[in-house]
């Protein structure tokens, strides 16, 4: 279809017709989808012209170009090509004679009919190519990488499929592609992680094999800001699972946790939250300095989130050790939670008394 359109109607980064066209600041469109994935992926430049962006670039729908895009398609009805059945694009991928080329559409077109039917994922799961795909993960094409990560993240929707995919062996993929993969795909393989994590026993799985926890606190480390978020996510899941947390801790996590949470993830606050429940965790935050004043910023500038979990995580470090209770209620925590005790979010209601009745036990305010 994309090649029956007028050239103006490609999004010159994925060269397929705009659906959402929007305007950058530089005065270039390009689908929503596309030029998004380009900001979170880190880039501050525009893609075309390579001149810098401002912090936060503003992305204004073009409603002219997407009327136009409408319009056209409705006077100019294009010929009919139907598309490939499901199962000539799966013997694509089960098949060694196809190109690299045709797997990649082949991936696209089973992740699009994949999105939104249960029915069609378990089809697929039940035609044996789901080891077919992960093959593709090996690949050192970035973009067949992804297109099969793509795949496999559909998939794993279903709880069914959580647990199967990790019984053939997705986790060593997805830890080879967070060491290794481009950022797209490191992002993708630590949400396919998130997702895995759903089923508890996958926590378990995840957490033993060996170096996953470890690649996700690299990827938060290095990554840029896509990467950052799903890594972060990822460790929350895992670590909800309490013997996941000494081994986050000991690869590491606290101080980037609270670096990344200091440079305004507040999803890395999250992570701390459940890390501060083990005393490993709570050992580690408490030599880092500045971990008060930290958690403190977000109490006063962070969401509803954000806040409900730096009072967690002070919760668990002022109950374990007076010096912190001190350290907090000299930073007017114990003012900021007096004030948070009419929220409408029940859990930092909550989390707010509890934390005055700390301080009080602990002769904080003498």
């Amino acid at each position: 279809m994309a090649t029956q359109l007028p050239d103006d109607f490609k999004c010159p980064i994925s060269l397929e017709i705009m659906s959402d066209p929007v305007i950058l600041s530089s005065g270039h469109t390009f689908d929503r989808d596309s030029i998004q994935r380009w900001l979170d992926a880190g880039h501050r430049t525009c893609p075309i012209t390579k001149l810098p962006l401002p912090d936060h670039p503003s992305l204004i729908p073009n409603h002219a170009l997407r009327s136009l895009i409408s319009n056209y398609a409705l006077i100019s009805p294009l010929k009919h090509h139907p598309p490939p059945q499901p199962e000539t694009l799966i013997s694509t991928l089960l098949s060694r004679s196809y190109s690299l080329d045709s797997k990649i559409e082949s991936l696209r077109q089973l992740t699009r009919l994949s999105k939104r039917d249960s029915v069609f994922r378990r089809r697929l799961t039940e035609s044996g190519v789901v080891s077919a795909v992960l093959n593709c993960i090996d690949s050192d094409d970035p973009s067949l990488q992804e297109k099969a990560l793509s795949l496999l993240l559909n998939l794993s929707l279903d709880d069914d499929n959580k647990v199967g995919l990790v019984a053939e062996g997705v986790i060593g993929r997805l830890v080879a592609v967070l060491l290794g993969g481009s950022p797209d795909c490191r992002a993708l393989a630590a949400t396919m992680l998130t997702s895995l994590a759903v089923v508890e026993v996958n926590k378990v799985t995840i957490g033993r094999y060996p170096c996953a926890i470890g690649a996700l606190v690299s990827l938060l480390r290095d990554g840029k800001g896509r990467e950052k978020k799903e890594a972060a996510t990822a460790l929350y899941a895992i670590c909800s699972f309490p013997d996941n947390r000494r081994r986050a801790v000991e690869c590491g996590a606290v101080p980037i946790l609270l670096r990344t949470a200091d440079s305004g993830l507040e999803r890395a606050i999250e992570v701390l939250g459940i890390l501060a429940k083990c005393k490993e965790g709570r050992e580690q935050i408490e030599t880092y300095h500045g971990c008060i004043q930290i958690l403190v910023k977000v109490l006063r500038n962070g969401s509803s989130r954000g806040v409900q979990y730096a009072l967690l995580a002070l919760n668990s470090l002022c109950s374990y050790s007076e010096q912190m209770s001190l350290e907090a209620f000299k930073e007017g925590v114990w003012g900021i939670c007096m004030g948070l005790l009419e929220d409408d979010n029940e859990k930092i209601r909550r989390n707010s008394s509890s934390l005055i009745q700390v301080f009080s036990g602990n002769h904080a305010m003498s």
